[in-house]
């Protein structure tokens, strides 16, 4: 399995080839990238809200019924191209010591993969963010954000120059003043590019994020309306995926998978005639 090398916040990074995988197809021929972002809370089915409180020891400790959920993920994610997962374990006693980014990776099939880790509590909790791909980045970052310690975005570029795609992957803050410092830091990371995605759960909704936030001014596109927390009663959209206006929406779906305590959120869009598969580098 590919795994990313990363020195927390400096930037260039190259990922290494599972063989296993390269027969994986890469990005599909007719141009359309398929995206999702899932808060996966680490294999925890909550399916009430006294849950939260009844099967908070799963936050501890080892479960029986994580690796039946981490399957259901894992054969979830085998559609898409690109994959952002939130609260994952990066390998600790809660997990069965299971990198459940590694392992995702392996059951959907993904040659290139990252572990984000932002709280560290040892053998107790590797509390972290992930990306999943099917296509070979150019460059990987990962980014501790601003605020209390415990949160952080991967940006990952794909193609060179000004017709470069860049997604940013985040898990945000709950408060509003912690995330909007968050959202101006990615606001300057991605500043630069005309081709962009941000994807994640964002704890807020898309008006927050389009109108009030620090990106109000790169006239974003949030196309998904419907609800995603709680995933047993959804009332709330706070997981997104954002994108510039130069990318064609072809497809959004919140998936009816009520594994995690948030429902997955899937987006297919069409790419730019300059980012085809004569540009990425695909599997070969």
């Amino acid at each position: 399995m590919a795994r990313f090398r990363s020195t927390r916040g400096i930037g260039l990074h190259q990922p290494q080839v599972n063989e296993h995988h390269l027969q994986a197809t890469g990005l599909p021929e007719d141009g359309r990238l398929r995206l999702l972002s899932f808060n996966i809370q680490v294999g925890i089915s909550t399916e009430r809200y006294r849950h939260y409180l009844t099967r908070s020891w799963q936050h501890l400790l080892p479960h029986n019924g994580r690796a039946g959920n981490l399957q259901k993920i894992g054969s979830l994610i085998t559609d898409f191209d690109l994959v952002a997962l939130q609260e994952v374990d990066g390998g600790s006693l809660r997990s069965g010591y299971v990198n459940q980014v590694e392992h995702l990776a392996q059951l959907g099939a993904f040659p290139y993969w990252y572990q984000q880790l932002n709280r560290n509590l040892g053998r107790f909790a590797q509390h972290s963010n992930g990306v999943l791909s099917r296509l070979k980045p150019q460059l990987l970052e990962d980014h501790p954000l601003p605020g209390p310690a415990g949160r952080g975005a991967i940006l990952v570029r794909f193609g060179e120059g000004e017709d470069a795609l860049i997604v940013v992957m985040m898990h945000l803050a709950l408060g509003a003043k912690t995330r909007a410092l968050q959202l101006g830091y990615i606001r300057e990371l991605i500043g630069g590019y005309r081709h962009q995605v941000l994807m994640g759960d964002m704890n807020t909704h898309a008006t927050d994020l389009l109108e009030h936030s620090p990106l109000r001014d790169l006239s974003l596109i949030a196309p998904q309306v419907e609800a995603t927390f709680p995933s047993w009663r959804p009332q709330r959209c706070l997981d997104h995926i954002l994108l510039s206006p130069s990318l064609t929406l072809e497809r959004v779906e919140v998936l009816a998978q009520p594994i995690s305590d948030h429902l997955p959120v899937a987006v297919e869009i069409r790419l730019p005639d300059a980012l085809t598969v004569d540009t990425l580098p695909v599997l070969s």
